[in-house]
């Protein structure tokens, strides 16, 4: 009995598992999978050339026009810090000021090295100079001892000139700890504190500045697409935070190549983000129009036979079949354009059979 009651629960199981699986089938995959088993498997259509307006759906990601990330230069402390996250700032503006008492001595020693040198260099010329005036008194200096005078003015200057050059250099490492903005924007992440210890190897920023005045919008477009694509093209989109809101951004930059891995040109297009109503990295959701220059062939989409040995469409030719090769370009609902050796009114299946061979007899209607 009990072995009835455990057989009758695990078809039970099975039953409910076979009807949820089902529930689960998309609803357009049924509707398909009925039209075609109602479709006259020898059905055949005319091709024609139409020129439709093809709008092209895909995701995107919004960037921030400039976006930098702050580090420090030298092995320093944090003094002061003057901003935080979403603080505005102008290009220039000090943001952190660093210290590091070893640079700090360092440029007080080079400095004063460039002081001595430069006062024993004023005194040599001054030297100098009274000898040459002394010279124009024939006899009254040695050819020796000026010989010696002008050579000491060339070596101390040389020297003034070494000691100029290596307190330029250390004072240069010392503006290292002002931290300044390089452009205007907001501050969109802070990782020190004040007294931290900061360095050029730190994994971290300090401060992440971004422009987030203007957007980019990234979208990576399929290479059957690719020629329909062009600068000044607008693009409509939505965020999905915001589904009931439309924007608008005009396509300004095309990398000119594709993504190997992918096979999709990268393309960008600005978007002015007023009131700064968008954030960057949001997800958009885009419809690009694409419009070709001419008319082209639209096929159905049953009527495409994707094999091993390529995707062709099936022709009827003296009511026969011939294969014609072809590849696939834009799609509109349920038709998909083709190219290949098509010409106007070719009469083709409209049911695609991978089991249809080069030359089967076609039966009219």
């Amino acid at each position: 009995m009990k072995n009835l009651i455990y057989i009758a629960l695990l078809a039970s199981v099975f039953i409910f598992t076979g009807c949820a699986y089902s529930e689960k089938e998309p609803k357009e995959e049924k509707n398909m999978e009925k039209e075609a088993a109602m479709m006259n498997p020898f059905e055949t259509i005319a091709v024609q050339k139409i020129n439709p307006l093809v709008i092209l759906k895909l995701a995107g990601e919004l960037l921030p026009d400039q976006s930098t990330e702050l580090f420090a230069k030298v092995n320093s402390y944090v003094k002061n810090i003057r901003v935080d996250i979403g603080d505005r700032v102008v290009a220039g503006q000090v943001l952190m000021t660093l210290e590091a008492p070893e640079i700090q001595s360092q440029v007080a020693t080079a400095k004063a090295k460039l002081k001595a040198q430069r006062a024993v260099y004023l005194a040599t010329l001054a030297t100098y100079d009274r000898m040459v005036n002394a010279n124009q008194t024939e006899g009254a200096i040695a050819q020796d001892a000026m010989d010696q005078i002008a050579a000491r003015k060339l070596s101390d200057q040389a020297q003034l000139a070494a000691a100029e050059s290596a307190y330029s250099e250390i004072k240069n490492i010392d503006d290292y700890l002002v931290i300044s903005a390089p452009f205007n924007g907001i501050i969109t992440d802070r990782n020190v504190d004040l007294g931290a210890y900061v360095g050029p190897m730190g994994k971290s920023p300090l401060l992440v500045v971004q422009n987030n005045q203007k957007l980019r919008l990234n979208i990576s477009i399929p290479e059957a697409n690719t020629p329909f694509i062009k600068l000044g093209d607008t693009i409509q989109f939505y965020v999905r935070s915001q589904p009931q809101h439309k924007y608008f951004a005009q396509i300004s930059r095309k990398s000119g190549s594709l993504d190997l891995k992918l096979r999709s040109e990268k393309v960008e297009a600005d978007f002015i983000n007023t009131n700064h109503v968008l954030k960057p990295f949001m997800i958009a959701e885009t419809q690009i129009p694409l419009q070709n220059s001419e008319a082209t062939f639209f096929v159905p989409k049953s009527a495409i036979v994707d094999s091993n040995m390529g995707m062709y469409v099936i022709a009827v030719e003296a009511g026969k079949a011939k294969k014609i090769p072809i590849s696939k370009g834009r799609v509109i609902s349920d038709r998909v354009e083709v190219v290949g050796d098509l010409t106007e009114n070719d009469v083709i299946l409209k049911l695609g059979n991978e089991e249809i061979q080069e030359g089967t007899p076609i039966p009219n209607k």
